[in-house]
């Protein structure tokens, strides 16, 4: 006589793993919580009980990250964001909400300043280091929220509220600072009034020569998406600052280009616009990539045609850091 496979222990409530995880991170066991997180909450997966599984991998997202565990917090929100995927949930604001809840606990920890000489350098690589990898894994996360967020009812590009926490947690944490991808998120973002801070910001802390290239890139960005109201915005908003702050925006040729590139855009004016072009070439080819926007801006607001096969490639680049 055969015997009987005994069958599966049902599951509990997921409140009563959410509580049990709890106390295993407040003894300190971050690693062996960190195995329990993803047995369970796969357990509940299977089980169909998606909604449950997403709130122990959001519990534990957001408790590893409050005790400094950046590398296994960040895994549980990946985590989290394919669980959402796998279950085919729809964007909507309260998802949001919780990706929110989970950027917010990310560490932010200023790098060390004015070592002196005696200063242990190795202090230092530890902290350039471990804010290299804040980043990297919050940037993880919310690229894997961004793609999500496109694929179920966001907008094309991602949800603008998603890239706009992107771009200043990329601003304010990174030891590296990289404009261009800081710029990118931004411009897909909802909030050109931060942007303009963040600009502000960087023209008060960069190197000479840099602060009219990043304001051209960033109305670029604006413009080869056509958005002509937050170039303009953008605009307007630094030559506030400049007026009440006694901080002049950087006199080039560049920046005199934009400012007669913005009115151009508003009219039925391509002769003009090309002219502009031809005019200020010097200045555009100081970065690669405005020619390329620019060729995507005649396209959008002239309908004009891009030839070259190779065109696309600065593009392709800015894609990548979607």
């Amino acid at each position: 006589m055969s015997r009987q496979r005994p069958g599966r222990v049902p599951l509990p409530p997921a409140e009563v793993n959410i509580e049990k995880l709890e106390d295993v991170i407040n003894e300190g066991n971050y690693y062996g919580a960190q195995q329990m997180y993803k047995s369970i909450s796969a357990r509940y997966l299977s089980a169909q009980r998606h909604s449950e599984a997403l709130d122990i991998l959001h519990s534990g997202a957001c408790l590893q990250l409050k005790n400094g565990q950046v590398t296994c917090g960040s895994e549980l929100a990946v985590i989290f964001v394919e669980t959402l995927v796998k279950a085919k949930v729809s964007y909507d604001d309260d998802v949001l909400d919780r990706i929110k809840k989970i950027y917010k606990t990310f560490p932010q920890i200023p790098l060390p300043q004015d070592l002196g000489e005696d200063d242990d350098m190795q202090q230092l690589n530890e902290a350039l280091g471990a804010a290299k990898t804040r980043v990297e894994c919050c940037m993880s996360f919310l690229k894997a929220a961004i793609k999500w967020s496109a694929e179920f009812g966001a907008h094309r590009n991602g949800s603008p509220e998603i890239h706009a926490m992107l771009a200043e947690y990329l601003y304010s944490e990174s030891p590296e600072l990289d404009m261009t991808r800081v710029s990118y998120h931004f411009v897909r973002g909802n909030n050109p009034k931060k942007f303009a801070s963040t600009l502000i910001n960087f023209m008060g802390k960069c190197y000479p020569g840099e602060e009219d290239l990043a304001i051209a890139r960033g109305i670029l960005m604006y413009l080869s998406m056509g958005n002509l109201r937050d170039a303009n915005y953008l605009m307007d908003e630094l030559k506030k600052h400049a007026q009440y702050k006694e901080h002049d925006l950087p006199q080039s040729y560049l920046i005199q280009f934009i400012n007669y590139l913005l009115p151009t855009l508003q009219r039925d004016a391509l002769p003009l616009f090309n002219k502009l072009r031809t005019n200020y070439k010097s200045s555009i080819d100081r970065e690669p990539a405005f020619n390329e926007l620019l060729d995507e801006i005649a396209e959008l607001f002239y309908g004009v045609q891009r030839r070259n096969p190779l065109q696309g490639m600065f593009g392709d680049i800015f894609k990548m850091m979607g």
